[in-house]
């Protein structure tokens, strides 16, 4: 019987794409204000590496500054994304909410595991309410390996979970679910690639496929 569903945040359960140009935007205006950046915002890049932890995305779209110049950009990204969310220009994904009450009222626990940053996170569950069904929000700032397989693994240890699937769009989804022994569902949202979720036991096209496949699963 599956004991948890385990779901990634960006790209299965909000909708980052209407907020990162924005916030991407500002922080590139920032850049350019400081004298540190004097091209266009690379907002393509990004979208090619969503999903990867954001001290990655910075040695990515800032290859040649310091690692100051990128802490300092990092700091001012995230403080424009909980902006953004917390003047409601986010969104997430349709029927979140119904899939998730559904969710916990067939005593199925949520977890969210995710490669975003704790005050991200938490600005998003604050604004959606989400904590009326997740049991906790782990941040991949919590891992030292910055690794999700390994984030998954710190909810198992917590919750004793011998039995759960994993839902996400992006490999490091599918891989957190094999690594651990778990059934992996990929999302074929904004972000995600073919190729990665040919690696998925199943893919869904919409959150309200859990509602039929969570039975089948138990």
């Amino acid at each position: 019987m599956i004991q948890a569903l385990i779901f990634d945040m960006d790209g299965t359960l909000f909708q980052t794409d209407k907020i990162l140009e924005l916030s991407l935007d500002d922080t590139f205006e920032h850049l350019r204000s400081l004298h540190q950046w004097d091209t266009v915002t690379p907002i393509d890049t990004y979208r090619k590496i969503m999903g990867v932890p954001l001290p990655q995305v910075w040695e990515t779209l800032l290859p040649n500054h310091s690692n100051e110049v990128r802490e300092q950009t990092n700091a001012y990204f995230l403080e424009r994304l909980i902006g953004n969310i917390k003047s409601g220009k986010g969104a997430l994904y349709p029927n979140v909410k119904e899939v998730l009450r559904h969710l916990k009222e067939n005593h199925c626990s949520i977890y969210i595991a995710s490669n975003g940053l704790t005050e991200y996170l938490k600005a998003i569950v604050s604004y959606y309410n989400l904590d009326k069904w997740v049991t906790e929000t782990f941040s991949i700032q919590q891992i030292e390996s910055l690794n999700k397989s390994d984030l998954v693994k710190s909810i198992i240890k917590k919750y004793n979970i011998t039995k759960a699937a994993v839902v996400g769009d992006r490999l490091s989804d599918i891989k957190a679910a094999k690594d651990n022994g778990f059934v992996s569902i990929g999302c074929n949202f904004d972000f995600a690639r073919e190729d990665e979720l040919a690696q998925a036991d199943m893919v869904i096209d919409d959150l309200m496929e859990l509602k039929e496949i969570l039975p089948k699963l138990r």
